[in-house]
């Protein structure tokens, strides 16, 4: 049996590796249109902030130790330029523009994505750079010790433009983010997103929002970075993470259906529309599991998964099914850690499929123990089944393993409820004895049972303050240091005594600064014939966060 692999990174070089432990004696050749085989796309950023300090340190395995290692033919500098599927024949051109032809049983395509880079005035200039593979992490790096870069800017904000951001600040430079967004990291809600905004101002980053680049201009030995509102920024140096888009010119020359989100349509196996010719990584579109829709991710986690599964497929036949990614991510912004999986309120929304949410507040750990630090935890869910659908999380320590298990439930179909149920490793150190996970899954619970409504930010922001009474059971001194606007001050424990003078011909929305006093306060309310109350999900922590300026 005969495998040509194209694509040497993440999926393609996973894929090899598991054909072989599969089948000792295939013949096997991985092609590569670059230098580079199996590096670690995700660590680019943190070489060029000094983080890694080793260039070595990023390659995995070079195309000589990973062809000695598992036998196989690996050839860089090798672009394959036409597909015939009929003949099952591949024209491939050398670096020397020499032009061979191989044949194969089994194909299988992982090109990857390649950056978006609009056709503006002046995009070509020195100075600007875009961030997808070695090359371009040695032209960026080589630029800053060639130059003197006091200030630089990253146009767009998602998760690599972030950690970029982050990586130069920490290589000296003054550092300018421009989003044409209302905010921060797309994939998660603005809530969650304005704990980032809010770090950011704090490490001096200027964060420029809604705002859309016109144009680059020099100036001097310097870049002015025109926007489309009339203003400007000069830069030493731009770096555009605009977004990526999948690499499918090869798959269409070759006719290979394409699916509707641009994407290489696959079937459950990864196999494309040609038989025997398959796909995986960032160039294909596949169902995703909450939806049903095709999505594309441009993830490593899916992309080394598909590659295990493809290779089962491709070496024994096709017998393992590839069952979606929900799309978990996770990015470090400075000393913040930011993660979502699943689907977030507001894509939700624009799919048009009705969701309950709630917002938590927790400590990293025990608070008793020293360090502990704030953890946000914010649940999407189905509001009658309370079936799961997202989870979001920002923090200063122990993000990443609440939305690991969050997602593993999502997976496999869990509820709200079933968040209770997970038994957490405990010790002061590392968790408290209710982990946050295990308070959000109680919050969302409750809201879903009925016993505790709730209310959102932005309705508090709508609310008709003529029907409509804010309460706030703080304390006097918590009031004073920032409230809502028209609310009123009652703190909890004094709630009970001062019950005659709550009108109960209006509708009361509750609030603490967390969410849990506000709960207790609604339930002293409810036991003395208050029906008409919400409390604020998330508290005041999660208004103020939203509502500030940016």
């Amino acid at each position: 049996m005969k495998h040509i692999i194209i694509g040497g990174v993440a999926g393609g070089a996973t894929a090899a590796a598991r054909i072989r432990r599969l089948d000792e004696f295939a013949e096997i050749i991985l092609l590569e249109k670059g230098k580079y085989i199996s590096y670690a796309n995700c660590g680019l950023p943190y070489y060029i902030g000094g983080t890694i300090q080793e260039r070595a340190e990023l390659f995995l395995q070079t195309p000589k130790s990973f062809g000695r290692r598992y036998n196989i033919d690996v050839r860089v500098e090798n672009e394959v330029i036409a597909i015939d599927t009929a003949a099952k024949n591949i024209t491939i051109r050398r670096k020397d523009g020499a032009i061979y032809n191989e044949q194969y049983d089994k194909l299988l395509l992982s090109p990857g994505a390649i950056p978006v880079k609009p056709p503006l005035q002046g995009i070509d200039l020195e100075g600007i750079f875009t961030l997808r593979n070695v090359d371009d992490t040695d032209d960026i790096k080589a630029h800053l010790n060639s130059h003197h870069v006091k200030s630089a800017v990253v146009v767009g904000a998602g998760f690599i433009g972030l950690e970029m951001a982050e990586n130069l600040y920490h290589a000296g430079a003054e550092v300018s983010i421009i989003e044409m967004g209302n905010q921060v990291m797309a994939p998660v809600d603005f809530s969650i997103a304005s704990h980032v905004h809010q770090h950011l101002k704090e490490k001096g980053v200027n964060l420029y929002l809604e705002q859309t680049v016109a144009q680059f201009e020099k100036r001097d030995n310097r870049i002015e970075v025109v926007f489309k509102s009339g203003k400007s920024i000069v830069t030493d140096m731009v770096i555009l993470s605009i977004g990526v888009r999948p690499e499918t010119q090869l798959a269409k020359s070759a006719g290979l259906k394409i699916g509707e989100t641009g994407g290489i349509w696959v079937d459950e196996y990864l196999q494309t529309s040609a038989k025997d010719v398959y796909a995986v990584g960032d160039a294909i579109e596949f169902p995703h599991p909450l939806t049903g829709k095709p999505w594309l991710n441009y993830l490593a986690n899916p992309a080394n998964r598909q590659g295990r599964i493809v290779a089962d497929n491709m070496a024994t036949g096709n017998t393992t099914k590839y069952e979606g990614a929900i799309g978990t991510s996770i990015a470090k912004v400075f000393d913040l850690t930011v993660a979502s999986t699943g689907l977030a309120a507001k894509r939700l929304k624009q799919l048009g499929i009705e969701y309950g949410s709630s917002t938590t507040h927790s400590a990293s750990h025990a608070g008793y123990y020293p360090d502990a630090l704030p953890l946000t935890l914010k649940l999407t869910f189905d509001p009658v089944s309370g079936k799961l659908y997202g989870g979001q999380s920002v923090g200063y320590g122990g993000v990443d393993k609440r939305i690991d298990q969050i997602a593993l439930l999502i997976k496999h179909g869990g509820t709200v409820f079933d968040l209770t149920k997970v038994e957490h490793t405990y010790a002061p150190p590392f968790s408290s004895a209710k982990d946050p996970v295990a308070i959000a899954g109680y919050v969302a619970g409750n809201i879903v049972s009925g016993v505790m409504p709730v209310i959102t930010w932005r309705q508090i922001q709508e609310a008709d303050l003529s029907r409509t009474l804010l309460l706030d059971v703080r304390t006097p001194e918590e009031h004073v240091l920032g409230a809502i606007p028209d609310s009123i001050n009652i703190p909890l424990d004094d709630l009970r005594s001062r019950i005659d003078e709550l009108p109960k011909d209006k509708t009361i929305y509750i609030y603490c600064a967390a969410g849990l006093r506000g709960y207790l306060a609604m339930k002293i309310l409810k036991a003395r014939g208050f029906n008409d109350i919400r409390n604020l999900s998330g508290g005041y922590k999660t208004y103020d966060l939203a509502t500030a300026p940016v």
